[in-house]
């Protein structure tokens, strides 16, 4: 069934007004018609089955059948750090860590950052990542929108890292710790119900030197490999998020 999120203002006791892009979709791509079912989240606290009643010119009534249940996010809160890097990638890495499950996006700069980092142009590209992260929320039947923050410094970053539960740093030319076997230990001792936050810091094209690496275990990240192969940039922190979910029940049994 079709998803789309609205801001909370949009939802009244008994119906949703769905407008913008979401409302010329539900009627010219979808060709919805009154009658039609859909799901509808303001991605904070209220979710509802809606029956549409009306498309008008810009805007989609619907009135609402059924209020859900708001299930279906991970208990631990994983922020992707991820170092700009060229092309489309930030593109990918938001819109597949979104479907895995990861709350929150951080893009940041770091020694090897290729990208030229224009702040007139940022808010263009702000725009568009937001908006891929919330197309691939209602593709994968999420609750929230994943946030996507404005690019921060290494320095800048290093200094967040003191807000999360744990922290870990991808890195790889790590030789002994790997991050199953950091985070495994880590999950037991968290248990089954408790909520925590996970920063997980990945690197750009060129991977982050080693004086970034010390920096990093200064700010209390954790240092770790993600396996015998190397992986591209946009890559690790896909499978860096669903070790984590794997390891903390959210993929199954732990």
């Amino acid at each position: 069934m079709q998803r789309y999120f609205v801001d909370p203002g949009q939802f009244g006791e008994d119906h949703v007004s769905i407008g913008g892009e979401d409302a010329r979709h539900i009627a010219r791509v979808m060709r919805g018609k009154p009658g039609d079912k859909l799901i509808v989240s303001d991605g904070v606290s209220r979710e509802a089955l809606v029956e549409i009643a009306a498309i008008n010119e810009g805007v989609v009534t619907a009135s609402i059948i059924e209020n859900l249940p708001m299930t279906e996010e991970a208990r631990v809160k994983i922020t992707v750090a991820q170092s700009l890097p060229k092309g489309d990638k930030m593109e990918i890495v938001i819109q597949k860590c979104t479907e895995i499950g990861a709350a929150a996006f951080q893009p940041f700069l770091s020694e090897r950052t290729i990208v030229q980092y224009d702040e007139r142009k940022e808010s263009k590209r702000l725009d568009r990542w937001r908006k891929i992260a919330k197309e691939a929320a209602e593709q994968a039947h999420r609750n929230i929108v994943p946030e996507v923050a404005a690019p921060l410094s290494w320095k800048q970053l290093l200094k967040s890292a003191d807000r999360y539960d744990a922290v870990y740093f991808c890195y790889e030319k790590e030789e002994g710790l790997q991050l199953r076997s950091a985070v495994a230990p880590w999950a037991a001792r968290l248990g089954n119900s408790a909520e925590a936050s996970v920063l997980v810091i990945v690197g750009p094209e060129g991977g982050f030197s080693e004086s970034e690496c010390r920096e990093a275990e200064v700010a209390g990240a954790v240092s770790v490999g993600l396996g015998k192969r190397i992986l591209r940039c946009e890559t690790a922190g896909m499978v860096a998020a669903a070790c984590i979910l794997y390891e903390t029940g959210e993929m199954g049994e732990a």
